[in-house]
């Protein structure tokens, strides 16, 4: 007898791990399940890792999630949907075999590169070609770095392409990059939707040598006969090419089009909206990601999420046993909780990793100021989570110098901390609401997918259908307090840009 159940899965593959999540027709999450895998940092600018090890870690997860919940209650599959962080690079040789490690968007091998760009006549049509920032993030970059200091793998590559290209030419055979994906590579012209000729020629390649762009409803082949007999899936399954995390993401939190800013803070963070037009910024702050025809995800991008918070809890959190992190960032929330807004004059340059928006400076490094006597471990912590909502801040501060933002929407899992949250509130003075979903990106994409089966009429009435769950509300005088010490981050920001540089010199 047929089964009578159906379900959508959405495949996230995340900068640290892949997340699996199974959502009945109505939205309803039925199960979810996560693996995780490094990334290696060979030299403190690399950031790399192993493309088989990520499908490896797919396939283990999706198999368990179908055996453990999809298939005993003989669910069936409809479709399954793809999103994946962005500004990943891969080079494969003619037979798809991968030449080396992937680079990640957290990779700033790149800067020669991009300041020979900037140096350049092309910086400015480039960017207005392709919306992307001029940062070692890009492939762009990443692409024209190999050409100059990795020249036997350039050599033999026969193309470049993204981790999620990667899975899905593995699962498929077919090499599909979605619109917002290749938008985020610096190399797609967002208002042809064509390969920028300009970018090409800068990276030293033609767009043979890159995936077909495709919109993000397409159905990406068939699941080849062997992994239909290993996962218990069928040919009819329809597989999605989806978008990216930060485009899904903004979806997932119900924010499409409107007065609304979405605020995602995972590994890493970004501020958003969504609009039919390019945001055109002078100084080349923002970009302009293509979701959909004539629909663009603008914002920014901060390397300074939860990944700073992780590291800070690694080095210093109280571990009860060495495989408790989850535990430990806990306790140090409640910490940070009995601290009075602003630390006690004690800030924090969250730059570990450098940092995109809105300094652009991949140079740029961590930074405690004003410590004192008094100062304990209490306000450390507290320090390090108002300096990354400090950071989100100064972007989404630059954000409303081109569009009115009347309420946020936030998402992701150090976001959704009551604690922050509350932060993000006062620090911002707007209302801040979550929606229900644990899982943004996971619930972007079900949204995709149920409007490509006809479930929803368009996007914008998907995203009307997010339930949002809490509220929070700037506090009194709370705003004030926040505003004297961002004042003084913004200008350490700025000011210290001459010395990171000299102390990279010496890392």
């Amino acid at each position: 007898m047929p089964s009578t159940k159906k379900c959508i899965i959405t495949i996230e593959i995340g900068t640290n791990a892949v997340r699996v999540v199974a959502f009945d027709l109505s939205g309803k999450t039925i199960a979810s399940m996560k693996g995780s895998y490094p990334t290696f940092h060979s030299q403190p600018d690399f950031s790399e890792q192993d493309p088989e090890q990520i499908f490896i870690t797919l396939l283990y997860v999706l198999k368990n999630l179908l055996n453990e919940y999809i298939h005993p209650s003989r669910t069936q599959v409809l479709s399954i949907c793809f999103s994946a962080s962005m500004h990943s690079v891969l080079a494969i040789d003619k037979s798809g075999i991968p030449l080396g490690n992937a680079i990640t968007w957290a990779d700033n091998r790149a800067q020669k590169e991009v300041q020979q760009l900037k140096n350049s006549p092309a910086c400015n049509s480039i960017y207005t070609a392709t919306g992307t920032p001029m940062h070692p993030m890009s492939p762009l970059f990443k692409i024209a770095w190999l050409k100059n200091n990795d020249k036997e793998r350039f050599s033999n590559t026969s193309k470049f392409i993204q981790l999620k290209t990667y899975i899905i030419q593995q699962l498929t055979g077919e090499y599909l990059i979605d619109y917002s994906l290749a938008s985020a590579t610096g190399l797609l012209n967002i208002h042809t939707i064509e390969w920028e000729e300009e970018a090409l020629a800068y990276a030293g390649i033609n767009k043979g040598m890159l995936a077909d762009p495709v919109p993000i409803f397409t159905s990406c082949g068939k699941l080849k006969k062997a992994y239909q007999n290993s996962l218990g899936l069928t040919a009819a399954t329809q597989l999605i090419v989806g978008s990216s995390d930060g485009c899904l993401a903004t979806l997932g939190a119900g924010v499409w089009g409107g007065q609304k800013a979405t605020i995602t803070i995972e590994d890493s963070g970004a501020v958003r909206v969504i609009g039919q037009k390019v945001l055109n910024d002078k100084q080349q702050r923002f970009f302009n990601y293509l979701l959909t025809e004539n629909c663009y995800v603008s914002g920014g991008p901060t390397n300074s999420g939860g990944i700073i918070f992780e590291w800070f809890a690694k080095q210093f959190g109280d571990f009860k046993n060495p495989f408790d992190l989850e535990h430990t960032i806990e306790d140090l929330i409640s910490v940070a909780a009995k601290v009075e807004a602003g630390a006690d004059g004690l800030l924090f340059l969250p730059y570990l990793l450098g940092e995109r928006a809105p300094i652009w400076d991949a140079n740029a490094r961590g930074v405690f100021f004003g410590i004192n006597i008094k100062h304990e471990r209490n306000h450390f912590v507290r320090a390090v989570i108002e300096g990354i909502l400090f950071e989100i801040y100064s972007i989404g501060k630059i954000l409303e110098e081109h569009s009115t933002i009347k309420s946020l929407s936030i998402n992701g899992s150090f976001a959704s901390i009551p604690l922050c949250a509350q932060i993000i509130a006062d620090v911002f003075n707007k209302p801040v609401s979550i929606s229900q979903h644990n899982y943004s990106v996971g619930a972007g994409a079900y949204l995709l997918s149920a409007t490509e089966m006809g479930i929803f009429k368009d996007l914008d009435e998907a995203a009307r259908s997010i339930v949002l769950t809490e509220q929070y509300f700037p506090k009194k005088n709370i705003h004030g307090v926040y505003m004297k010490h961002f004042e003084i981050f913004e200008t350490l920001s700025t000011r210290l840009k001459p010395d990171f540089e000299n102390v990279v010199s010496l890392q």
